[in-house]
């Protein structure tokens, strides 16, 4: 029986026992199946063929709307309460619940079609001395396989630390195909993936397990032919599965405003029948009597009773005022304008076959929100294309001065048989010292030859390809390689290189890697004559500890925006080096504090350098950077960037992209709190002039220890147009989002490019990945995702704000129709004894949200907008009414109220007035119940297409055609419904027989309906009239100079190139956590992105300089 609910996808009963610790044994599956371990199956998908009916049910009426038109449909089972068919309610509530369940089923079904595809995958598995081949779900904890070089563990392309399925290496060359006997004993199933603590007991002697000696699923084999792994965790025990927890699902401030007034229009709906309820009771005590000889009472029934049944048949009568349908017009209005993002040829970028991607439906109208930009610094502003253009070796400066306009010729490297051609270097004395055999010069080459964890493929004899951690590493070996040290080619134990046409190698005794707190990584070598060397490079401020001659060198280059990186070597006693290793193996094997004794290890021995030099690698900002600033500091979007590089790095990137300018009124260098004074002044009040904030990170954490500090430092910068953030952490980052968030009422974005941007992107409202040189982590956590900063402009000034304003059109003209429809019955109950009479056909009451208005409204909210798209770059200040929420928010929807409140008047009274007591022009028929119906509801539909007409700035064909055609359809059904075939056919169902074809051929009715027509309307244009004329917005200035100027705008000047800046700047190694301990154990990763054809043609936009976004990589795990 369990089995058979499992396969059901349900669990009964079954107590989950927490796993203390994990033990198992090497290809024995039946002691690792005693302990229950989870298969290596993997499930995303929610439901299944027996329980999708009943799971999507019950999700669906957990939403209020749902729930509630569920209750009404019971009411109106009950005859004495139920005035309307059961299929005004069920009609639209099966057609709602089928479109959600339509979408829910369709995602399901490609996350089964995802599980499939991992689940069947082969693998060899070692079974009773053999391989043999295994789908993955067969896979049990315990079980031995071989994996060879490419292949793909998982579906995942790229070599990541976010896989699922964990191999642990037990052996570098087993014995041929023999069982392997070892036991494993390690940490329970958990979501850290930068640790992993175990012991492996092999043949009687214990080994230290550590996270250097676990593959994750997601990985791909390189630069290795084989090897065997022991299977650890399998299935949901694995760390991506253990990281997939639910993400926490982003809310637009539509979406909660719309809450509130949900539930505000409930507590409307209450009173609204209280008062006609409270009207039936009196009406029957004082009227009631009158009538029982037509109209006789049941037995029991009294007034207060009558009250009480009334009150439930005008919760049903008045259903309309609750929008059931509102939420899937949203969805499918949201879905339309993410289509829009997609298709957008002007953010596809060709370089790299990259459209933009939305990659949720969920945040479009918030794009036109956005009061604070987050952005990452390298490879979101700038290129992440590293180029080394200087040099400064023993205190002399090489590489051409870039202050220098005049460009000297590129140096010739013909010389050399292995250099690689695109190269380029404009200092001939450099290589001609080089050739000179200049002893400080070769050391200073062959450091950066021997000083990496750069991984060398050669396809061809000469072809050297270089794949490095970091674009910093590629430029600096790449440029070793080029002035004749040459790294060819590694092992765990050895680096060889080509010195000035001699092969060398090097004995690799120890890789000290870099990480965040480290910022520098070295190596020790043995040269062939026996001598032991420490080459160390890293950030000028942790390499300098003492004046030298390359110092001033460092603060020249950092002031021509170049990044610095200072190179030292040592020299090492054989005799300290053998005790050193002898500590170093113990604190590598240690169980406790293991870090910590490596780093003070690390730290040991790197003390007493020698300078060498340093090095300065150019890295480019990305094209269009300074005028996509620009043009979102005009739109009144303040920006902040956050960088781990130093304050001269982040001064300088800030003039660099504009956002630093010398005219500005004062620049303030935070790098203590002295500055930050006890201010009473808030935070968005005016202030006179330009400021700017420089704060570093140190300073970040001493105010995060003080609220009062706190709140002064947010303050402080929410009054300065920019504010950059040097030398912070990652978490830091997602701090000072969760800062701005939390204390200020605007939109966040987050904009960034590398796995240390992700939980940035993840803490604000709305996260943008950039696909660029560091992978695709940040693109896989964001909302938005595109190829190129300048796109950013495109996604927030136009699909951003026209995504905002559409959707508050439909808003407002949805609750509009919706609350001018309800009021009608509302005034009628005056005048039929509050009998909850409907005042509509009933079948125009079903049809009403579904076809007739349906269809026009999703039209207006899918193609209007105010100006085109280059209006919008030319007017960037067209972005503010969304900043203040003027389009919707509490105070609009009271106005659309009280305006639905004045329709439903005229509507109601005019017809009314009109049809009272009057006769047909041959006078042989008198108006009754039927004809007034039919011309309320037609004056309704009039006029509320009229309403839309108005609202409609960009006319299509579309547009015309949903509109013209809904008005078709109605009178069509009209006369259809109402003819003598359907009475006879349905006589219970449409008994509004001969009712069109009698009334509508009356000349009085069609005054009627041009009379209300223009009452409903004139308000509205005489309010817009004279708001365009006393107090214009700047919609209304743009669009008047739109139809002023009947061309096509100029294209936005572009910004000036600026001097280079003189200002104290330079960069930090840029590294991320190294791969030193992966070279040294022989277990080579690299990652070859995955080529694909090309999407679209090559296209530009002249006004925002873009080409166009990227698309992420789709995975099967999103």
């Amino acid at each position: 029986m369990g089995s058979v609910l499992s396969q059901l996808g349900l669990e009964c009963g079954r107590k989950e026992v927490k796993e203390e610790e994990r033990h198992l044994r090497a290809n024995d599956r039946e002691f690792n199946l005693s302990y229950e371990y989870a298969d290596n199956a993997i499930k995303t998908s929610k439901y299944n063929i027996f329980t999708f009916l009943p799971l999507n049910l019950f999700e669906q009426f957990q939403r209020l709307a749902n729930a509630y038109f569920l209750f009404l449909l019971c009411l109106q089972l009950i005859p004495e309460i139920s005035s309307l068919s059961w299929f005004t309610t069920v009609v639209p509530l099966v057609l709602v619940l089928s479109m959600t369940m339509a979408k829910d089923g369709s995602d399901d079904i490609n996350r089964h079609r995802c599980d499939r595809q991992v689940n069947n995958r082969k693998v060899e598995v070692l079974i009773d001395g053999e391989l043999r081949s295994e789908k993955w779900m067969d896979v049990q904890v315990g079980d031995i396989i071989k994996l060879e070089n490419n292949q793909f563990v998982t579906v995942r392309l790229e070599v990541s630390a976010e896989g699922q399925r964990n191999i642990l290496k037990c052996c570098t060359v087993p014995e041929p195909l023999c069982p392997c006997v070892g036991e494993v004993r390690c940490e329970p199933p958990n979501n850290r993936l930068d640790k992993f603590t175990g012991t492996l007991t092999l043949k009687g002697e214990m080994y230290s397990l550590d996270n250097e000696r676990v593959l994750l699923r997601g990985c791909t084999l390189r630069n290795t032919q084989w090897c065997f792994g022991l299977v650890v965790f399998g299935g949901p025990d694995t760390k991506l599965m253990q990281n997939c927890g639910k993400t926490t699902l982003k809310r637009t401030s539509i979406d909660r405003l719309m809450n509130v007034l949900v539930l505000s229009i409930f507590g409307f709906l209450a009173i609204m029948c209280l008062i006609l309820a409270v009207g039936n009771g009196i009406w029957e005590y004082q009227e009631g009597s009158k009538f029982a000889a037509f109209l006789p009472k049941q037995e029991g029934v009294n007034a207060p009773f009558s009250a009480f049944l009334t009150f439930w048949s005008y919760v049903i009568i008045l259903n309309t005022v609750v929008p059931i349908s509102l939420y899937v017009s949203v969805e499918i209005i949201r879905l339309g304008n993410s289509f829009y993002i997609d298709w957008d040829r002007k953010m596809y970028y060709p370089k790299s076959d990259t459209p933009a991607e939305a990659r949720t439906t969920t945040l479009n109208e918030e794009l036109g929100q956005i009061k604070y930009i987050f952005s990452d610094k390298t490879g979101t502003l700038t290129q992440n294309i590293m180029t080394f253009n200087k040099c400064s070796i023993n205190g002399k400066s090489y590489g051409e001065d870039t202050r220098n306009k005049i460009k000297t010729e590129k140096v010739d490297f013909s010389w050399n048989n292995l250099a690689d051609p695109k190269f380029c270097f404009h200092d001939h004395s450099l290589v001609e010292v080089v050739r000179e055999g200049n002893p400080e010069v070769q050391a200073f080459f062959r450091l950066l030859a021997l000083c990496h964890t750069v991984m060398p493929e050669e396809k061809k004899e000469g072809e050297l390809y270089y794949q490095a951690q970091s674009p910093d590493e590629g430029a600096l070996v790449t440029a070793a390689r080029n002035f004749g040290f040459v790294f060819r080619s590694r092992t765990p134990e050895s680096i060889t290189v080509v010195e000035m046409g001699e092969l060398v190698t090097y004995e690799l005794l120890a890789v000290l890697d870099f990480n965040n707190v480290r910022k520098r990584m070295s190596v020790i070598v043995r040269s062939p004559e026996g001598k032991l060397t420490l080459y160390c490079k890293g950030a000028d401020t942790i390499i300098f500890e003492r004046l030298n001659p390359s110092c001033s060198k460092l603060k020249e280059y950092a002031g021509d925006g170049l990044r610095t990186l200072a190179l030292a070597y040592k020299d090492i006693d054989p005799e300290y080096m053998e005790e050193w290793k002898l500590r170093h193996h113990e604190a590598s094997t240690a169980m406790d504090e293991r870090e910590e004794k490596l780093d003070a290890l690390y730290e040991e021995i790197e003390k007493g350098l020698l300078l060498l030099g340093s090095t300065a690698v150019e890295d480019k900002l990305q094209d269009g950077v300074p005028q996509t600033i620009e043009q979102l500091s005009k739109a009144d979007i303040k920006i902040w960037v956050l960088t781990g590089d130093k304050q001269e790095t982040a001064e300088n990137i800030g003039y660099s992209c504009n956002m630093l300018r010398e005219e500005m009124t004062e620049v303030f260098i935070v790098s203590g709190l002295f500055c930050l004074l006890k201010t009473e002044t808030v935070a968005d009040e005016p202030v006179d002039g330009e400021y700017a904030m420089v704060i570093n990170g140190h300073s970040l954490v001493r105010t995060r220890t003080l609220k009062d500090m706190e709140m002064e430092l947010l303050r402080t910068a929410c009054m300065c147009q920019t504010v950059i953030c040097c030398r912070v952490t990652p978490l830091q980052k997602a701090q000072v989002v969760e800062l701005v968030k939390k204390y200020k009422q605007a939109i966040t974005l987050a904009i960034g490019d590398g796995a240390n941007d992700v939980s940035m992107i993840k803490a604000a409202h709305i996260g943008v990945g950039i696909s660029g040189q560091e992978g695709m982590q940040a693109v896989l956590s964001s909302d938005f995702s595109f190829a190129q900063f300048r796109y950013l402009q495109r996604l927030l000034l136009v699909h951003g704000r026209w995504s905002y304003l559409r959707m508050c059109k439909f808003l407002r003209y949805f609750f509009y129709k919706n609350f001018t429809f309800t009021f009608v019955h509302f005034w009628y109950g005056f005048f039929c004894g509050f009998s909850a009479q409907t005042v509509y056909d009933e079948w125009f009451i079903t049809l009403y949200n579904l076809v007739y208005t349906a269809l026009p409204v999703l039209a207006l909210s899918l193609f209007d907008q105010d100006v085109n798209d280059r209006w919008s770059f030319q007017y960037p200040k067209l972005y503010a009414p969304g900043q203040l929420n003027q389009y919707f928010s509490k105070r609009a929807f009271v106005y659309t109220v009280l305006h639905s409140g004045y329709s439903s008047l005229v509507l109601f009274f005019i017809p009314w007035a009109a049809m009272y007591d009057t006769v047909r022009d041959d006078g042989k028929d008198i108006v009754d119940y039927q004809s007034f119906a039919l011309l309320a509801q037609t004056c309704l539909l009039i006029a509320v297409s009229i309403q839309l007409g108005l609202d409609t700035h960009y006319w299509t064909s579309v547009n015309q055609f949903f509109l013209w055609g809904s008005l078709c359809v109605y009178f069509a059904v009209i006369f259809t419904m109402y003819s003598n075939g359907m009475f006879l056919i349905f006589t219970s169902s449409f008994p509004f027989i001969g009712t069109a074809r009698n009334s509508l051929n009356q000349p009085n009715v069609w005054l009627t309906m041009l009379l209300t027509s223009i009452l409903c309307v004139l308000p509205v244009v005489a309010y817009r009239f004279l708001r365009i004329l006393l107090w214009p917005t700047i919609n209304d200035k743009v669009r008047y100079k739109v139809r002023q100027d009947k061309v096509l705008p100029p294209v936005p000047r572009r910004v000036q190139a600026r001097r280079v800046s003189t200002r104290r700047s330079g960069y930090a190694f840029s590294h991320a956590q190294g791969y030193g301990d992966l070279v040294t154990s022989g277990r080579f990763l690299r990652w070859t992105p995955k080529s694909r054809l090309a999407l679209f043609s090559q296209t530009d936009s002249p006004l925002a300089q873009t080409h166009i976004g990227d698309t992420a990589t789709k995975s099967c795990w999103a």
